[in-house]
């Protein structure tokens, strides 16, 4: 019978969600969550392997001889060696495009929310602050209309282009950047650094690729107006985070809006836990569960286009 290990399963099916489809496919053992130590141990005689972020580099391949293949349940597949795969013949899936609507809308929360601060105030007037106030309004920080402004949007994939449709119905100016430009009627190409200088938002949602990891650095966001802010719900790793802290501190820009961050959950040093006008939310852009649902029935479908020798969706 077909051995299935399902690594790190919580954070895709928390218990709102079913296993059943994957169980029709063999023998299932779900773990809420796997610790490197453990992966060996857990994989061993496993045929299929379903993880999230439960990374499988080339020492670990090496010892599970029972596996032909990885579905990874999300777009990123980063946690997996996949040239390793390859030459012990390990087939590797991944799950495409099942979070742009949902990704969009969080990537819009966090610019909504460095804009309008919605969150805040409501935490003031929850302290008793409007009640003891003497004008019948009042604003903890500055209130920025959005019509008007330039929005810059770093990789032109699915979700890229969703933002900048959501964005356009404000009213915002839409600048992108992407390797090879792509046609479309709302957004126009830019250079890298023209985009940073001309945006008053730089949203990012480009893959994490070797030659990208840290571009936004301390020169790039030099060239930024004083009153932009940076949106990234893409991969943390694409920021150099302390270059990042010390322009928010030293107010060289004027604030951020994070859903990722280099490493997760982040260590309590991370410099951008404590910067100044930085939103972090917890990595939930993709988490809805409209979006979790897209997750689980496209691991199926993976899984049985693989069993059946034709598989989809395969990635390295």
């Amino acid at each position: 019978m077909i051995k299935i290990i399902v690594t790190d399963g919580y954070t895709l099916n928390p218990g709102d969600l079913s296993w059943d489809e994957i169980k029709l496919f063999g023998d299932l053992t779900v773990y809420d969550r796997t610790k490197p130590e453990e992966i060996v141990d857990r994989c061993r005689d496993a045929n299929i392997v379903l993880t999230n972020k439960v990374p499988f580099n080339e020492a670990t391949l090496a010892q599970l001889p029972q596996l032909k293949m990885i579905g990874v349940t999300a777009t990123g597949y980063n946690i997996i060696d996949v040239q390793a795969a390859a030459k012990k013949g390990i087939v590797v899936c991944n799950v495409p495009a099942y979070g742009t609507d949902s990704v969009a809308q969080h990537t819009i929360a966090l610019l909504l929310e460095l804009t309008n601060q919605a969150g805040k105030h409501a935490a003031s007037v929850a302290a008793g602050d409007w009640a003891k106030s003497v004008d019948f309004s009042y604003t903890l920080t500055p209130i920025t209309e959005l019509a008007g402004k330039t929005l810059g949007i770093v990789g032109w994939g699915n979700i890229g282009q969703q933002t900048a449709r959501i964005a356009q119905a404000f009213g915002m100016e839409l600048l992108y950047y992407n390797p090879s430009k792509k046609e479309n009627a709302f957004a126009q190409w830019a250079p890298l650094q023209e985009l940073f200088a001309k945006a008053d938002f730089v949203s990012l949602h480009c893959p994490l690729k070797p030659d990208n990891m840290g571009f936004v650095n301390k020169q790039l966001i030099e060239v930024m107006k004083p009153n932009a802010c940076i949106i990234n719900t893409s991969r943390g790793q694409l920021i150099n985070e302390q270059d990042l802290a010390d322009a928010l501190n030293t107010g060289r820009i004027a604030g951020a809006a994070l859903d990722v961050l280099s490493v997760e959950p982040p260590s309590l040093k991370n410099p951008l836990l404590s910067a100044k006008n930085c939103i972090i939310t917890p990595h939930i852009a993709w988490i809805s569960k409209e979006a979790r649902k897209r997750v689980m029935a496209m691991t199926v479908a993976n899984v049985k286009a693989f069993l059946n020798s034709k598989p989809v969706n395969v990635v390295g």
